[in-house]
C-alpha cells in the first residue's frame, strides 16, 4: 500500500483551522500525546479515531486518502489505500477504486471475529449498497432492524439511515460497497 501520509493531512487542516493538538484532541477524545503521534506518523489511528478526529476537524473522512491522482484505473491488492491495521484485530476499510473524487466510491469492509463495525449506528448522506463477499454471516442493524446476510446476499441501505454490522461468527468477514456520492 503507498503511503497515504494521514498524520501530515490532519497536522494540516488543524493547523489551517488554528486549533492546538490540546483542542483537537480534547474535542476527539484521544490524548494530545496520541495525536502527536500520529501526525509524526509514528502510529496509525483505528477507524473509530480517525471518524472522531476526522468529525472534530469537521472534515469528511475521506479527505485523508485523497491525492493527486496518477490517472490509472487499475487498483491493485498491494496497492489498495487502506484504513485500520491489517496485523491488529481492528476493522479494516480498502478503497477499490483509485481515488474518491469521482461519482461513486467503491470499498471493501473486513470486520474481525465476534466484532462490530463501530461502536454504535451511524449514517451518512450517500445511498449504500452492500454485498456480502466472504465469511460465515453478517449482521446489519438498520434502524434498529436486524437482517442476516450469507455470503452473496445484498442490500440497499438508504441515505442517512443509521446502520452497523456485527460479525458474531468466529472468522473474519468480507462486505464489498458502493456508495455516491463517496463519503468515506
Amino acid at each position: 500500500m503507498e503511503d497515504l501520509n494521514i498524520g501530515k493531512k490532519i497536522q494540516s487542516l488543524r493547523t489551517q483551522n488554528k486549533i492546538s493538538v490540546r483542542k483537537l484532541s480534547s474535542l476527539a477524545g484521544i490524548t494530545p500525546s496520541m495525536l502527536s503521534q500520529i501526525e509524526n506518523e509514528q502510529v496509525n489511528p483505528s477507524i473509530n479515531t480517525l471518524r472522531a478526529i476526522a468529525a472534530a476537524l469537521n472534515a469528511p473522512l475521506y479527505h485523508f486518502f485523497q491525492e493527486d491522482s496518477d490517472d490509472q484505473p487499475v487498483v491493485t491488492p498491494d496497492a489498495r489505500k487502506t484504513i485500520g491495521r491489517k496485523d491488529e484485530p481492528d476493522v479494516i476499510y480498502e478503497l477499490l477504486t483509485p481515488d474518491t473524487r469521482g461519482s461513486i466510491e467503491f470499498c471493501m469492509m473486513v470486520i474481525p471475529p465476534c466484532s462490530s463495525s463501530n461502536s454504535s449506528p451511524r449514517s451518512h448522506t450517500g445511498e449504500e449498497v452492500a454485498f456480502f463477499y466472504s465469511g460465515e454471516s453478517v449482521e446489519l442493524e438498520m434502524d434498529s432492524r436486524h437482517f442476516t446476510l450469507r455470503q452473496g446476499d445484498s442490500v440497499r441501505i438508504p441515505p442517512r439511515t443509521a446502520h452497523i454490522w456485527h460479525n458474531h461468527g468466529n472468522t473474519p468477514v468480507q462486505v464489498i460497497f458502493a456508495i455516491t456520492p463517496p463519503s468515506f
